[in-house]
């Protein structure tokens, strides 16, 4: 299942890329190469959508739907929903002695002699 996912969450990015590719930007006419604002300036008066448009909405919307079952489909797999859940824990170091509580360790201490 993930595998066939995959694959079909890298051929529409490829697709989605190739489609991007082919766009004209928003002033690829020749008001555009002046400083001059088109017929599809922000503003202005905006024509339908053009086929490569809608052929990049629906890639996009593919490519957030593929991305997001191949998330749920690793995270059921990992049978963790948490990257932390996979590490592994720290090793543990053995001291020689039990560690002594605050005041035990103050009254050990040895008292060391005055320099004179």
């Amino acid at each position: 299942m993930q595998g066939i996912l995959l694959f079909f969450h890298i051929l529409v990015c490829f697709f989605l890329i190739i489609v991007v590719l082919l766009q004209s930007g928003k002033s690829a006419d020749l008001a555009g190469a002046f400083g001059g604002y088109g017929s599809q300036s922000t503003f202005g008066p905006r024509g339908a959508a053009s086929l490569l448009s809608k052929i990049t909405t629906t890639l996009a919307v593919l490519f957030m739907v593929t991305s997001l079952l191949l998330q749920v489909v690793a995270a059921h797999k990992s049978k963790s929903g948490s990257v932390l859940g996979q590490e592994k824990p720290a090793a543990r170091t053995q001291t020689s002695q039990p560690l002594k509580s605050g005041s035990d360790a103050a009254k050990e201490q040895p008292k060391s002699n005055p320099v004179k």
